[in-house]
């Protein structure tokens, strides 16, 4: 089974589907993120595949992929520039939430 956090669904879906109107930037993070889960953690596949397995064009998922790594919601990175893309899906808000942790404890010190 394939977990994913609330955030995702609660903010980021309406943050980039309602937003930034780009409902196919959520489409590839969820796919993603489902596809990380699945393997080691970093997907390795090109733009043609990707399109195929959510069902939509290869120019959105490039576009996608392009305003998801300016977003730092994935890290994308190639070995040359006609290799596969090896896809990493980060998780900002986890860190945020363990910094603000990290701030109040050292205030109430």
């Amino acid at each position: 089974m394939i977990t994913i956090d609330d955030y995702v669904v609660d903010v980021l879906m309406r943050d980039l589907v309602g937003h930034d109107r780009r409902p196919v930037c959520f489409l590839v993070y969820v796919w993603l993120v489902a596809e990380a889960g699945r393997r080691s953690g970093v997907v390795e596949i090109s733009y043609r595949e990707l399109a195929e397995s959510i069902g939509v064009s290869k120019s959105s998922v490039q576009g996608a992929v392009g305003w998801l790594v300016r977003r730092k919601l994935i890290e994308a990175r190639k070995s040359s520039v006609t290799a596969t893309p090896c896809y990493l899906v980060l998780s900002p808000w986890r860190k945020r939430v363990g910094q603000d942790k990290g701030k109040r404890m050292r205030a109430r010190e």
